[in-house]
């Protein structure tokens, strides 16, 4: 994403929405574009607007990756910043 559209986001009403609340207007946006012959005009409005909201779910989603890598401790109580392995059964 380019630095511009991260400053945009971070300042559009959208940047303070919950996760979940974010990612629920987000589907709706796709179920109603998809489900509905809109005009140009208000299928570009709801794109910009889900692009908008796709940056915040990246942006807190990339933030709660770092505080699960902040609580993961060695032995020693240094912290040990290693990837979460997603999809992987412990």
């Amino acid at each position: 994403m380019s630095k511009a559209a991260q400053s945009s986001a971070a300042t559009s009403p959208v940047a303070d929405l919950p996760f979940e609340e974010a990612l629920a207007k987000l589907e709706a946006i796709v179920e109603a574009m998809e489900a509905q012959d809109m005009p140009l005009e208000s299928l570009l409005t709801r794109y910009a607007e889900g692009t908008q909201l796709a940056a915040v779910c990246q942006r807190k989603l990339a933030e709660a990756e770092v505080k699960v890598l902040q609580l993961e401790k060695k032995t020693s109580g240094e912290f040990n910043l290693t990837p979460v392995a997603v999809g992987t059964a412990d």
